[in-house]
């Protein structure tokens, strides 16, 4: 039979034209590519099948070819002849004639909610359909180490929901959120319909937005992490051997062989942060220095610096 229609909706195949509205609200709102940062390629699949769902199960004549024929006579025009009827509505005469091409799941969208920016507003084009209630924003908290290795977290919340009789309550709920590796500040965690009711709207949205604690260590550049290394004069001149604590608890030793000047920077390949599109990249680790230059130096050093560096006194 191909795609179950019916089942990717959620509705009985009995279901009337308010029933397949009702449905693709929910479904639609909650799958929107939008809506969901975290898994946007799932996502733009399932918004794509709710949409040619809805699109054939609401168009009476689509809707009679795939109950009788399913996905393959749908999609291959196969079919008997039309009534009279069925030809003033645009369809032609004999099989060939009917040409099955899934509306865009955007246009769809737009007649119900006039767009993502419409939906929390009103209605688009169909008139009367259900707003939806303003989006909770609330901040998330979280440590470079956080974002470095990945975290899971529980977050309490508390939201207003309508009982049967219509009546606010506010309930207490606890969520699971998976902090991903590489997430940048400003990421968006997006529950759908776990913000507050309202009544005569669709429940809201619940987002949760990714702030950055500052570190006493790192600064965060992007996907590179930039420490700053205090050095004294003399090894700036000399070398080092320098360890650093990474952000997973590594120790990581870094040799400096080269003469450190003013505003030399070491760079590490790959110890930066994580980049959460490219699973197993990173960014790079930036050691910047500050050299120490020491307070006063007594007559002995002066004339012995002289003699190593090279000058010579008068």
């Amino acid at each position: 039979m191909g795609v179950d229609y019916y089942n990717i909706l959620k509705v009985s195949r009995t279901a009337t034209e308010e029933d397949l509205k009702k449905s693709y609200k929910r479904l639609a709102m909650k799958w929107h590519p939008d809506k969901n940062a975290v898994n946007t390629k799932e996502a733009e699949a399932k918004f794509k099948q709710i949409s040619e769902a809805y699109d054939v199960l609401s168009d009476s004549q689509k809707r009679q070819i795939y109950d009788l024929y399913g996905e393959e006579g749908l999609k291959s025009g196969l079919y008997p002849p039309p009534s009279s009827k069925d030809r003033d509505s645009g369809y032609g005469g004999g099989g060939a004639g009917f040409k099955f091409s899934p509306r865009d799941a955007e246009d769809i969208f737009e007649e119900f909610f006039g767009g993502m920016d419409g939906g929390r507003s009103g209605a688009g084009g169909g008139g009367g359909e259900l707003k939806k209630a303003a989006v909770m924003e609330s901040k998330l908290a979280c440590s470079l180490e956080d974002l470095y290795k990945g975290s899971k977290r529980k977050m309490k919340i508390s939201r207003i929901v309508l009982d049967g009789s219509g009546k606010p309550a506010t309930v207490e709920e606890v969520l699971s959120i998976h902090i991903k590796p590489g997430w940048k500040k400003g990421t968006k965690i997006t529950f759908p319909e776990k913000g507050n009711h309202e009544a005569g709207a669709a429940p809201g949205d619940l987002i949760f937005i990714v702030d950055e604690k500052p570190h006493q260590v790192f600064k965060r550049d992007g996907n590179d992490l930039i420490i700053n290394q205090k050095i004294s004069l003399l090894d700036a001149l000399t070398g080092k051997t320098l360890k650093i604590s990474t952000l997973d608890g590594r120790d990581l030793t870094v040799t400096v062989s080269d003469i450190v000047k003013p505003g030399y920077e070491m760079m590490i390949q790959n110890e930066g942060m994580p980049i959460s599109k490219e699973p197993g990249k990173r960014g790079d680790l930036r050691i910047k220095f500050d050299i120490k230059f020491p307070s006063r130096l007594t007559s002995d050093q002066k004339s012995d610096l002289r003699r190593v560096l090279g000058r010579t006194s008068g």
